[in-house]
């Protein structure tokens, strides 16, 4: 355990910031969850939605630092390559 009265601080601080990210990434992973799970079952406008939905808690993850801005940037590639893949089809 931490001696110093900063590192004692940089614990409990840590540990708030913990579980705020926790949040907003529990979030990101449901979204892309629901989102991919309506692309793969081809419908398309729920699938549109969801992927709308999705790459908005990406940008906001993104925006708060949770999610490197590459990282939610590659994300929302990927998620819209797959959703312009079931509407050509």
């Amino acid at each position: 355990m931490a001696n110093h009265k900063s590192a004692l601080k940089r614990v409990r601080t840590s540990a708030k910031r913990r579980l705020r990210n926790r949040v907003v990434t529990g979030r990101v992973r449901s979204s892309l969850k629901r989102a991919r799970t309506l692309i793969a079952g081809n419908d398309v406008d729920a699938a549109t939605e969801a992927v709308q939905v999705a790459i908005r808690e990406l940008d906001r993850a993104a925006e708060k630092g949770i999610l490197h801005k590459n990282n939610a940037a590659r994300r929302k590639s990927r998620l819209m390559r797959a959703l312009n893949q079931i509407q050509i089809a």
